[in-house]
Protein backbone atom coordinates (compact mmCIF):
# COMPACT_ATOMS: atom_id res chain seq x y z
CA UNK A 1 0.00 0.00 0.00
CA UNK A 2 2.73 2.52 1.02
CA UNK A 3 4.56 1.83 -2.45
CA UNK A 4 1.97 2.27 -4.72
CA UNK A 5 0.86 5.75 -3.00
CA UNK A 6 4.41 6.93 -3.26
CA UNK A 7 3.76 5.97 -6.96
CA UNK A 8 0.65 7.78 -7.05
CA UNK A 9 2.48 10.88 -5.70
CA UNK A 10 5.42 11.06 -7.80
CA UNK A 11 6.13 14.20 -9.28
CA UNK A 12 8.03 15.36 -12.95
CA UNK A 13 11.43 16.19 -10.15
CA UNK A 14 11.30 12.25 -9.56
CA UNK A 15 14.29 10.62 -12.29
CA UNK A 16 12.25 7.67 -13.38
CA UNK A 17 8.83 9.30 -13.80
CA UNK A 18 10.58 12.20 -15.51
CA UNK A 19 12.84 9.56 -18.11
CA UNK A 20 9.20 7.93 -18.69
CA UNK A 21 7.71 11.49 -19.61
CA UNK A 22 10.58 12.31 -22.01
CA UNK A 23 9.55 8.75 -23.89
CA UNK A 24 6.87 10.85 -26.09
CA UNK A 25 8.66 12.63 -28.56
CA UNK A 26 6.54 15.54 -28.90
CA UNK A 27 7.06 16.98 -25.38
CA UNK A 28 10.89 15.95 -25.21
CA UNK A 29 11.61 17.71 -28.42
CA UNK A 30 9.51 20.82 -27.13
CA UNK A 31 11.71 20.77 -23.79
CA UNK A 32 14.60 20.77 -25.48
CA UNK A 33 14.03 23.61 -27.84
CA UNK A 34 12.47 25.89 -24.63
CA UNK A 35 15.47 24.77 -22.47
CA UNK A 36 18.30 25.65 -25.07
CA UNK A 37 16.91 28.29 -27.61
CA UNK A 38 17.15 25.63 -30.59
CA UNK A 39 15.24 23.84 -33.04
CA UNK A 40 15.46 20.25 -32.88
CA UNK A 41 14.33 18.07 -36.00
CA UNK A 42 13.74 14.47 -35.10
CA UNK A 43 15.11 13.15 -32.19
CA UNK A 44 16.32 9.49 -31.77
CA UNK A 45 16.10 7.25 -28.43
CA UNK A 46 19.69 5.84 -28.15
CA UNK A 47 18.33 4.36 -25.21
CA UNK A 48 16.23 5.30 -21.99
CA UNK A 49 18.27 4.81 -18.80
CA UNK A 50 21.61 4.76 -20.68
CA UNK A 51 24.05 3.11 -19.93
CA UNK A 52 27.49 3.65 -20.85
CA UNK A 53 30.24 1.47 -19.80
CA UNK A 54 33.71 1.92 -22.29
CA UNK A 55 36.50 -0.71 -19.71
CA UNK A 56 35.44 -3.82 -18.00
CA UNK A 57 37.19 -1.98 -14.82
CA UNK A 58 35.63 1.69 -15.81
CA UNK A 59 33.27 4.07 -14.08
CA UNK A 60 29.95 3.23 -15.60
CA UNK A 61 27.38 6.05 -15.89
CA UNK A 62 23.60 5.96 -16.19
CA UNK A 63 21.55 8.81 -17.87
CA UNK A 64 18.33 9.59 -17.55
CA UNK A 65 17.89 11.11 -21.12
CA UNK A 66 20.14 10.13 -23.69
CA UNK A 67 19.27 11.19 -27.01
CA UNK A 68 20.44 12.33 -30.55
CA UNK A 69 19.40 14.75 -32.89
CA UNK A 70 21.11 14.18 -36.31
CA UNK A 71 25.00 15.68 -35.49
CA UNK A 72 24.01 16.88 -31.50
CA UNK A 73 23.40 14.77 -28.44
CA UNK A 74 21.49 15.66 -25.45
CA UNK A 75 21.83 14.15 -22.11
CA UNK A 76 18.71 15.19 -19.96
CA UNK A 77 19.46 14.62 -16.12
CA UNK A 78 16.96 15.15 -13.09
CA UNK A 79 18.64 15.80 -9.94
CA UNK A 80 17.20 16.37 -6.66
CA UNK A 81 20.18 15.30 -4.40
CA UNK A 82 22.92 18.11 -4.14
CA UNK A 83 26.35 16.25 -3.58
CA UNK A 84 28.36 18.83 -4.35
CA UNK A 85 30.06 17.06 -7.45
CA UNK A 86 27.98 18.25 -10.39
CA UNK A 87 30.13 20.08 -12.36
CA UNK A 88 33.02 17.25 -11.90
CA UNK A 89 29.79 14.61 -12.98
CA UNK A 90 28.79 16.99 -16.27
CA UNK A 91 32.50 16.53 -17.11
CA UNK A 92 32.38 12.76 -16.60
CA UNK A 93 29.19 12.37 -18.54
CA UNK A 94 30.37 14.54 -21.64
CA UNK A 95 33.95 13.11 -21.98
CA UNK A 96 32.15 9.71 -21.69
CA UNK A 97 29.44 10.83 -24.74
CA UNK A 98 32.27 11.63 -26.15
CA UNK A 99 34.47 8.50 -25.99
CA UNK A 100 30.60 6.87 -27.05
CA UNK A 101 30.27 8.93 -30.36
CA UNK A 102 33.10 7.98 -32.20
CA UNK A 103 34.99 4.57 -32.84
CA UNK A 104 38.26 4.00 -32.23
CA UNK A 105 40.95 5.75 -34.98
CA UNK A 106 37.90 7.85 -36.60
CA UNK A 107 38.59 11.85 -36.75
CA UNK A 108 37.87 13.76 -33.88
CA UNK A 109 35.65 16.14 -36.31
CA UNK A 110 33.14 13.21 -36.35
CA UNK A 111 32.30 14.23 -32.60
CA UNK A 112 29.26 15.54 -32.52
CA UNK A 113 28.02 18.78 -30.51
CA UNK A 114 26.60 17.82 -27.48
CA UNK A 115 24.77 19.35 -24.17
CA UNK A 116 24.92 18.14 -20.80
CA UNK A 117 21.67 19.40 -19.16
CA UNK A 118 21.03 19.05 -15.11
CA UNK A 119 17.68 20.34 -13.90
CA UNK A 120 18.19 20.81 -10.54
CA UNK A 121 15.77 21.41 -7.34
CA UNK A 122 17.95 23.10 -5.47
CA UNK A 123 20.81 26.09 -6.26
CA UNK A 124 23.89 24.18 -7.25
CA UNK A 125 26.12 27.43 -7.95
CA UNK A 126 24.80 29.86 -4.81
CA UNK A 127 24.07 32.62 -7.08
CA UNK A 128 20.44 32.78 -7.17
CA UNK A 129 20.21 32.10 -11.00
CA UNK A 130 17.73 30.40 -12.61
CA UNK A 131 20.40 29.18 -15.13
CA UNK A 132 23.91 28.29 -15.59
CA UNK A 133 25.03 27.84 -19.12
CA UNK A 134 28.82 26.89 -19.56
CA UNK A 135 30.90 26.51 -22.72
CA UNK A 136 35.36 26.75 -23.00
CA UNK A 137 36.29 30.17 -23.94
CA UNK A 138 39.88 31.58 -23.31
CA UNK A 139 41.35 33.46 -20.07
CA UNK A 140 43.01 35.98 -21.28
CA UNK A 141 40.10 36.79 -23.71
CA UNK A 142 36.86 35.74 -22.90
CA UNK A 143 35.36 36.88 -26.54
CA UNK A 144 37.16 33.79 -27.93
CA UNK A 145 35.26 30.84 -27.45
CA UNK A 146 37.05 27.25 -27.86
CA UNK A 147 33.89 26.69 -30.28
CA UNK A 148 34.81 22.67 -29.24
CA UNK A 149 30.88 21.83 -29.48
CA UNK A 150 30.52 21.15 -25.24
CA UNK A 151 27.75 23.18 -23.63
CA UNK A 152 26.78 22.35 -19.75
CA UNK A 153 23.45 23.70 -18.60
CA UNK A 154 22.08 24.13 -14.86
CA UNK A 155 18.52 24.85 -13.92
CA UNK A 156 17.86 25.59 -10.38
CA UNK A 157 13.90 25.08 -9.73
CA UNK A 158 14.16 26.83 -6.87
CA UNK A 159 14.65 30.15 -7.93
CA UNK A 160 12.31 29.92 -10.90
CA UNK A 161 11.18 33.50 -10.48
CA UNK A 162 14.44 34.73 -11.63
CA UNK A 163 14.31 32.66 -15.04
CA UNK A 164 14.62 35.60 -17.88
CA UNK A 165 12.41 32.88 -20.46
CA UNK A 166 8.73 32.61 -19.70
CA UNK A 167 8.49 29.17 -20.57
CA UNK A 168 11.10 28.11 -18.61
CA UNK A 169 10.20 29.83 -15.64
CA UNK A 170 6.61 28.14 -16.05
CA UNK A 171 8.29 24.63 -16.28
CA UNK A 172 10.84 24.81 -13.73
CA UNK A 173 8.00 26.74 -11.30
CA UNK A 174 6.25 23.01 -12.01
CA UNK A 175 9.50 20.94 -10.81
CA UNK A 176 9.12 22.89 -8.25
CA UNK A 177 5.97 21.41 -7.51
CA UNK A 178 3.70 24.18 -8.22
CA UNK A 179 0.67 24.64 -10.56
CA UNK A 180 1.53 26.39 -13.67
CA UNK A 181 -1.04 27.57 -16.52
CA UNK A 182 1.33 27.23 -19.02
CA UNK A 183 -0.04 25.16 -21.83
CA UNK A 184 3.32 23.25 -22.42
CA UNK A 185 3.42 22.37 -18.86
CA UNK A 186 -0.57 20.99 -18.93
CA UNK A 187 0.61 18.64 -21.59
CA UNK A 188 3.75 17.31 -19.12
CA UNK A 189 1.35 16.87 -16.19
CA UNK A 190 -0.86 15.18 -18.36
CA UNK A 191 1.52 13.08 -19.93
CA UNK A 192 2.78 12.59 -16.23
CA UNK A 193 -1.19 10.87 -15.64
CA UNK A 194 -0.79 8.47 -18.66
CA UNK A 195 2.46 7.50 -17.33
CA UNK A 196 1.23 6.86 -13.57
CA UNK A 197 -1.59 4.95 -14.87
CA UNK A 198 0.69 2.05 -17.06
CA UNK A 199 1.03 -0.85 -14.86
CA UNK A 200 3.98 -2.00 -16.31
CA UNK A 201 5.76 1.21 -15.42
CA UNK A 202 4.75 1.06 -11.59
CA UNK A 203 5.54 -2.47 -11.12
CA UNK A 204 9.19 -1.77 -12.65
CA UNK A 205 9.30 1.08 -10.56
CA UNK A 206 8.58 -0.99 -7.81
CA UNK A 207 10.97 -3.65 -8.59
CA UNK A 208 13.75 -0.81 -8.82
CA UNK A 209 12.70 0.51 -5.00
CA UNK A 210 13.06 -2.98 -3.63
CA UNK A 211 16.73 -3.74 -5.59
CA UNK A 212 17.69 -0.17 -3.58
CA UNK A 213 16.65 -1.38 -0.44
CA UNK A 214 18.57 -4.10 -0.86
CA UNK A 215 21.44 -2.55 -2.22
CA UNK A 216 21.31 -0.13 0.82
CA UNK A 217 20.45 -3.21 3.43
CA UNK A 218 23.60 -4.62 1.58
CA UNK A 219 25.92 -1.47 2.06
CA UNK A 220 25.10 -1.48 5.36
CA UNK A 221 26.01 -4.53 6.38
CA UNK A 222 29.43 -4.37 4.78
CA UNK A 223 29.74 -1.49 6.35
CA UNK A 224 28.94 -2.74 9.98
CA UNK A 225 31.42 -5.85 9.16
CA UNK A 226 33.89 -3.74 8.04
CA UNK A 227 33.30 -1.69 11.61
CA UNK A 228 34.03 -4.68 13.38
CA UNK A 229 37.12 -5.94 12.02
CA UNK A 230 38.32 -2.32 12.28
CA UNK A 231 37.45 -2.07 15.71
CA UNK A 232 39.05 -5.49 16.15
CA UNK A 233 42.28 -4.63 14.47
CA UNK A 234 42.78 -1.47 16.44
CA UNK A 235 42.00 -3.09 19.91
CA UNK A 236 44.72 -6.01 19.01
CA UNK A 237 47.15 -2.94 17.90
CA UNK A 238 46.29 -1.41 21.44
CA UNK A 239 47.44 -4.96 23.32
CA UNK A 240 43.70 -5.14 24.21
CA UNK A 241 43.65 -9.27 25.40
CA UNK A 242 41.62 -12.08 23.15
CA UNK A 243 38.87 -12.09 24.85
CA UNK A 244 38.34 -8.65 26.74
CA UNK A 245 38.24 -7.88 22.43
CA UNK A 246 35.57 -10.67 22.59
CA UNK A 247 33.32 -9.25 25.22
CA UNK A 248 33.35 -5.42 23.61
CA UNK A 249 32.25 -6.93 19.73
CA UNK A 250 29.29 -8.85 21.66
CA UNK A 251 28.32 -5.87 23.78
CA UNK A 252 28.64 -3.35 21.37
CA UNK A 253 26.74 -5.85 17.98
CA UNK A 254 24.94 -7.94 19.86
CA UNK A 255 26.57 -11.01 19.14
CA UNK A 256 27.01 -14.33 20.03
CA UNK A 257 30.24 -15.68 21.10
CA UNK A 258 30.79 -17.99 18.34
CA UNK A 259 29.84 -15.27 16.25
CA UNK A 260 32.51 -12.67 17.51
CA UNK A 261 35.03 -15.03 18.05
CA UNK A 262 35.59 -15.11 13.76
CA UNK A 263 36.78 -11.22 14.44
CA UNK A 264 39.87 -12.50 16.52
Amino acid sequence: MVREKAWEELQIKNDFLFAKVMRDKKICSELLEKLLHIKVQNIVYLEEDKKIDIKWDAKSIRMDVYIEDGNRVFNLEMQTTDKKDLSFRSRYYQGMIDLNTIEKGESYRRLKESYVIFICTFDPFHQGKAQYTFENFCTEDRRLKLNDGMKKVFFNAKDYENAEDDEIREFLKYVNGEKSDSQFVREIDDRVSKVKSNKEWRQEYMTLLMREAEIREEGREEGREEGIKGMAAALKELGVPSQTILSKIQEKFGMSQESASKYL
